[in-house]
């Protein structure tokens, strides 16, 4: 195949590649997080096939401890729905008939029945809404669990068919994005497991210090929403500190909003993700808050893998870049030198003196 051809099918790739993407918007973030997911996967799934397994039954077995390794990140919830459902029901039976709420010189009266009456119309409300998303939802659910399990089938096929699209001078460019794409996703999750865990750490003692009754309990759950970007643990905190206010306790729930917003939901992002990204994946702390906090704003809960990525991408392109220039600048070094033997000054040239 000569190289106009190869060029033409290339162009015809990348324009086809777009329109689908457009096409297929609204589950391109589905597609997005089942290729970074099997992208990190394919070591396991390697692992497998050298013990003996299968290429269809590693893939398989990969899939499903993802599959499950994602329930598993539900399951506090459900243990405290659970456990502590009595608990709830009781402090429900002791809220107050009424709340007089006091602000900016003006006083506010709240009752229990209309608190009542505003959530269960919420209720209701996220209730269709559930009811009309469901089907949808289970869709992009199977999709990303086919998906995932198909990339992980055929990564060897993909990663041919994707290297056959690069001229050969420029496969080491390739080979390089590869495998910083490898690193960064990589670090992206353990950046976002060690962000729940040290959240975890942190809001044990804050709840245990605000005194909470199970402070254990509301730790875990504050860990596992560091997984829900955007949202986080200050979904947790704002319930809290409305439950408090209802129940007349407008101190704690000033303390629990503003003390627990700094170290629970704050701290951890700062404290945590920067620190780390420099030693998981190489890139300046201050570069992955940008791409963290660029992508969440611009593209959503997709955007906390798609922003670091591609500054991690951009990062890996000018490092190549300098080395390239830097490599040049060395070989017009050479060639000027005095020692060169095409140097007019040279013994060896033929236009050196005799």
């Amino acid at each position: 195949m000569n190289v106009s051809r190869q060029y033409v099918l290339g162009g015809l790739f990348v324009f086809v590649t777009l329109l689908a993407a457009a096409l297929l918007a609204d589950v391109l973030s589905t597609v997005f997080f089942s290729v970074t997911l099997a992208y990190l996967l394919i070591p396991v799934r390697q692992q497998l096939s050298h013990r003996g397994l299968s290429p269809r039954t590693a893939s398989l077995l990969t899939t499903l401890a993802a599959f499950f390794g994602t329930l598993a990140l539900a399951a506090p919830f459900f243990v405290v729905l659970v456990l502590r459902l009595e608990g709830i029901l009781l402090v429900l039976e002791s809220l107050p008939d009424e709340v007089v709420v006091e602000l900016v010189g003006f006083t506010y009266t709240v009752t229990i029945e209309e608190v009542s009456t505003f959530f269960v119309g919420l209720g209701r409300t996220f209730a269709r809404v559930a009811a009309t998303a469901a089907p949808v939802l289970l869709v992009k659910f199977t999709l990303f669990g086919l998906l995932v399990f198909s990339l992980l089938h055929h990564q060897s096929d993909a990663r041919t068919a994707m290297l056959a699209l690069v001229p050969p001078t420029y496969r080491d460019v390739a080979e390089a994005l590869n495998r910083r794409t490898r690193e960064t996703l990589f670090a992206i999750y353990v950046l976002q497991a060690a962000t729940a865990l040290g959240t975890f750490v942190i809001a044990l003692p804050v709840f245990f210090a605000l005194g909470y009754e199970f402070p254990l309990t509301l730790a875990a759950i504050s860990a596992v929403l560091q997984f829900i970007p955007i949202v986080g643990p200050s979904v947790l905190l704002a319930v809290l500190a409305g439950w408090h206010v209802i129940a007349e306790q407008v101190t704690q729930a000033l303390l629990v909003f503003f003390v627990g917003g700094l170290f629970i939901a704050w701290l951890p992002d700062i404290l945590i993700r920067p620190r780390l990204a420099k030693e998981t994946a190489n890139l300046p702390g201050s570069l992955y808050f940008v791409g963290f906090v660029g992508g969440l704003l611009s593209l959503g809960p997709i955007g906390f893998i798609a922003g670091p990525l591609v500054v991690a991408l951009v990062i890996e392109l000018a490092n190549l870049l300098a080395a390239e220039l830097r490599d040049d600048v060395v070989g017009m070094d050479t060639l000027e030198s005095p020692e060169s033997p095409n140097s007019p000054n040279s013994p060896n040239s033929p236009n050196s003196p005799e």
